[in-house]
């Protein structure tokens, strides 16, 4: 062999067996996994297993189809084959959110080198005790005595859209004194307002920047949206899915995605910065902790920096501070976005509930209400819970097990065997879906008008006793999730969400543009709305707005 194609030889040989080394390994883990003997649906082929022509966040029909042939607890082929526990049991997923033995099954780590080094100590992906010592810091932030601090940015910045529409209506040139609007858009803009000043003391102003927004979004917003977004069809994508060892070239996404964290940690730091400066000159050096000032979440942080009283577990350093910021951001902003969204939907398409909902919200005597009057409407908290049931803006999401469990469950299963099972085995390693939008829908447990948008459900004692079992942090529902893991912001974005829609709701009549049959639902880790009929156009929900005085 000519001593020049030595290293070509070598390197192919290197890549061969590395190849043929992650087959057979993933062969032995299937053909050896400890959830092969539980039934389920069959695989239609090595790359996307038992779901195709559609990825299998937005494939929740075929999952409902598949728990009515196999029961709320199976088996089925992820990609490249993989085993992977799909449960909607109550018993189990009550055992699996509680327990520490299943953690986060987290991309963002495994793809994004920048993203792993500089931001993977926000509360969304910290494991461990680390995890349950920032909760217990960020906690203060989340109570309700700290929430009515913010209950005003959430209505001032409500009032400021209701304000901003009501000119755009007077000056429509529609007929019908009407005006459409893409509510998807508007919701994300009114919520990442809301959420910039409540959590950062940071003006995003995107509700009165919206016109320029397309071509000059805002640097911070961009860059917490590239760092969370994946194509999940790209080759590389697949490529790199099965072979680590790929993720070290550099591909589009990992530019994109470095670029990303760049400018998140220096707007963050500045940030941060800039609230120690503040903080530093109010006092002497040696401060305590009620001698520091500041509202919003990031000032509670910093305090846990410069406070000389506080416990040394109880501090948070810079870059932990500084990977909450993403954090915040996805977790109180794009969810509260898409809810709102999907409640405008449901109301749009259920006039009476619409105009019940009005009727309560116009009897309150002040537009800039307390959020103790705000959380006691009876109908929009019925309403707001029915919209979190229906349409979760979460899905799902996965667990993996980090050693071998056995999970109890309520509801029985034969194996292929013939032997019943009142627990299913994990292996390390082994994954599990959680599917919060199901559980939420389930007939089962709701009832046979559980897909059905009915808010007098919370009103009239009707829920089942089924309900109680699910695991949950509020509501019967699993939207906020449960456990360790659950959403530790629920009660800001409850006051948010409400506040959001009594200002909008008080003062405008809502439509849909188009036929409720033409939106369809698509996950990228927050379910958002699109036109079926023009998927290419991206996420957008076209409404219809006009003056209250329509409704009468």
């Amino acid at each position: 062999m000519a001593p020049t194609l030595l290293p070509l030889y070598l390197l192919l040989t290197f890549v061969t067996a590395y190849i043929l080394y992650r087959v057979l390994k993933r062969v032995y883990r299937i053909y050896n996994s400890s959830l092969r003997l539980i039934p389920g649906p069959p695989s239609l082929g090595f790359f996307y297993g038992s779901v195709s022509q559609v990825l299998e966040a937005d494939a929740y029909r075929l999952f409902d189809r598949w728990t009515s042939q196999w029961g709320p607890t199976f088996k089925y082929s992820s990609m490249f084959n993989a085993n992977k526990l799909y449960t909607a049991d109550v018993g189990a997923l009550a055992h699996i959110l509680s327990s520490d033995i299943y953690v986060k099954s987290n991309i963002m780590t495994q793809f994004s080198p920048a993203f792993s080094v500089h931001m993977n100590r926000g509360l969304l992906f910290v494991e461990g005790t680390r995890h349950r010592q920032l909760r217990k810091i960020m906690a203060s932030a989340f109570s309700y005595s700290q929430i009515r601090e913010f209950t005003h940015v959430f209505l001032s910045k409500s009032l400021e859209l209701r304000d901003l529409w009501s000119r755009e209506l007077s000056q429509s040139k529609r007929g019908d004194n009407k005006l459409e609007i893409d509510a998807f858009v508007w919701m994300n803009r009114l919520a990442l307002d809301t959420i910039g000043l409540a959590a950062f003391d940071y003006d995003f102003d995107s509700l009165h920047t919206i016109a320029a927004a397309a071509a000059r979004p805002n640097e911070l917003l961009k860059a917490v949206r590239d760092l969370f977004t994946f194509d999940f069809f790209t080759v590389m994508f697949i490529v790199q899915l099965f072979f680590p060892l790929t993720r070290l070239i550099p591909t589009a996404h990992s530019r994109t995605t470095a670029k990303a964290v760049a400018t998140i940690r220096r707007i963050g730091n500045d940030m941060i910065t800039q609230k120690k400066s503040i903080m530093l000159a109010q006092t002497s050096w040696a401060v305590s902790k009620q001698q520091l000032e500041g509202a919003d979440l990031l000032s509670l942080l910093v305090k846990s920096t410069l406070a000389t009283d506080i416990p040394a577990e109880e501090r948070m350093t810079d870059e932990e501070i500084l990977s909450q910021i993403p954090s915040v951001l996805v977790a109180g902003h794009e969810t509260s976005a898409a809810t709102v969204t999907w409640t405008l939907f449901s109301l749009a398409t259920n006039p009476e509930v619409q105009a019940k909902l009005r009727s309560e919200l116009q009897a309150v005597d002040s537009e800039k209400l307390t959020m103790s009057t705000l959380l006691e409407l009876p109908y929009l908290d019925a309403v707001l819970r029915e919209s979190l049931r229906l349409n979760a803006p979460v899905g799902f999401t996965q667990r993996t097990a980090t050693k071998t469990d056995y999970i109890p469950l309520q509801t029985s299963y034969v194996d292929l065997k013939g032997t019943l099972q009142n627990t299913v085995r994990v292996g390390k390693g082994d994954k599990v879906k959680i599917p919060i939008r199901a559980v939420n829908r389930s007939k089962d447990l709701w009832g046979f008008d559980a897909e059905e948008f009915k808010p007098e459900r919370w009103l009239d004692n009707s829920i089942p006793q089924a309900v109680k079992a699910i695991p949950a942090v509020w509501g019967n529902t699993m939207s906020f999730l449960a456990g360790p893991h659950a959403c530790i912001g629920y009660r800001v974005a409850l006051v948010q969400m409400k506040a959001m829609l009594f200002t909008l709701v008080r003062d405008f009549v809502f439509e849909l543009a188009i036929s409720p049959e033409d939106v369809g639902r698509r996950e990228n880790i927050v379910g958002r709305p699109y036109v079926a009929s023009d998927p290419g156009a991206g996420f957008q929900l076209p409404m219809l707005i006009s003056s209250r005085s329509a409704d009468s």
